[in-house]
């Protein structure tokens, strides 16, 4: 059973779909929602605690701390304390690194159900911590 759950969260209905699968699945789980305000293809990132000391514009921060909110809210909603995480980077790679320094059981992320040569040209942010993740991966369709 996983004790400690990192769930990535974007705002779109499919991350907040996947926070409820986890925690209706795992609902003893410690989970962590964690919102990275994406850049370009460069270094790996930074990670606040929402301390607000991650660096970005200020409408970045702010649309961040609304997900995040929400994701908090969510969990006050079904009984669970969600605590929440934000990074600056890219997320598949910060998604992994945190995951390995957090000392998480399982990455629970939403699939955006690309198909095809979609999927083949964009890539996908779960296809890519699935392939690098230290720890099991749950893709949430």
């Amino acid at each position: 059973m996983a004790d400690r759950i990192l769930v990535p969260v974007d705002g779109s209905d499919r991350s907040d779909e996947t926070l409820e699968y986890a925690m209706e699945t795992f609902p003893d789980a410690e989970i962590t929602a964690l919102h990275v305000v994406e850049v370009g293809q460069g270094d790996i990132g930074t990670f606040s605690a929402m301390t607000g000391d991650v660096p970005g514009d200020e409408a970045e921060l702010e649309r961040s701390e609304g997900i995040l909110e929400a994701a908090r809210e969510r969990g006050e909603e079904h009984g669970v304390e969600i605590e929440t995480e934000r990074g600056r980077g890219r997320p598949d790679r910060l998604i992994v690194r945190r995951a390995e320094d957090g000392n998480y059981d399982l990455i629970v992320i939403g699939s955006h159900g690309r198909d095809g040569l979609a999927r083949v040209l964009l890539g996908s942010v779960a296809e890519k911590v699935t392939r690098r993740s230290p720890v099991p991966v749950l893709v949430a369709r």
